[in-house]
């Protein structure tokens, strides 16, 4: 069965397409909201239930409007890049991959340095494993 496609991304037909729409690098719940509003499609349509005039019309209001997927993608990457290149202090915490909002990181910073474990959990053996 085709899958339905906006803006190069597929988008599950079975949610709602207020949520279907939030597949879309750069659009979220609110955003998605707002662009069925200005479409005139009802919030509690399920995806495969639109026609093609009212996909095309939801594409047409992104596109008009918005900046989603890659052209977002690369103003992100611009501006992190612009901030290395002004030798700023959250250019250099991007560079090293740290936290660049002032969070702690002798504790909580895992995921932004990869979930890097260095210290044993509890003294615990794991029995059958030798």
């Amino acid at each position: 069965k085709n899958m339905i496609r906006i803006l190069g991304v597929n988008i599950p037909e079975e949610k709602r397409i207020v949520v279907a729409l939030t597949y879309i690098f750069g659009i979220g719940p609110t955003l998605s909201e707002k662009v069925l509003k200005s479409a005139g499609i009802s919030f509690d349509r399920r995806a495969k239930e639109l026609k093609s005039d009212e996909i095309n019309k939801i594409q047409e209001i992104i596109e008009k409007e918005y900046k989603t997927e890659g052209d977002l993608k690369r103003e992100v990457r611009g501006n992190i890049d612009r901030l290395k290149q002004i030798n700023s202090y959250r250019g250099s915490r991007h560079a090293k991959r740290m936290p660049a909002r002032g969070q702690r990181t002798k504790t909580n910073s895992r995921t932004v340095r990869g979930n890097v474990r260095k210290t044993a959990g509890s003294g615990k053996r794991k029995i059958g494993l030798k």
